[in-house]
């Protein structure tokens, strides 16, 4: 390890736990679907199963963005009015795969949503796929 310092790398549990709140962001903001995708499937309010968010699922230009409404109090890096940019298309079976761009953290995720019905589950994937975190959610009035 050539030019790297033991100060320099990432400590594992920070890293562990940054990941957490860049996936949790991706996820909180989980669906935009562009072109031919049938966003209804995904728009509207939903509750994270965890209980620490909520995000409004809505049109935003040609992507469909998810911003948060409510961030539990206490909750890290996480705040209201933040905004997750998707750009995601269909697969089987309410299955929809593509990309979500968090512009509070400046990162690209892979992401992978499976909506059925009120329920959807998300899942956010960096460092090319090694690093996932997948969240469950709830649809909300």
């Amino acid at each position: 390890m050539s030019g790297c310092t033991r100060s320099s790398m990432p400590n594992r549990a920070h890293e562990e736990i940054r990941m957490k709140h860049v996936i949790a962001a991706v996820l909180i903001l989980v669906s935009g679907f562009a072109g031919s995708v049938q966003a209804a499937d995904v728009e509207g309010q939903w509750a994270r199963g965890d209980g620490n968010a909520k995000v409004r699922i809505a049109p935003c230009g040609s992507d469909i963005c998810a911003t948060n409404t409510w961030i539990k109090p206490g909750t890290p890096k996480e705040k209201k009015g933040d905004k997750l940019v998707m750009t995601i298309k269909p697969g089987d079976e309410g299955v929809y795969s593509g990309t979500a761009f968090d512009p509070q953290r400046n990162m690209t995720y892979k992401l992978t949503v499976t909506v059925r019905g009120d329920k959807m589950t998300t899942r956010g994937c960096i460092v090319a796929g090694l690093l996932c975190k997948g969240i469950e959610w709830a649809r909300i009035n």
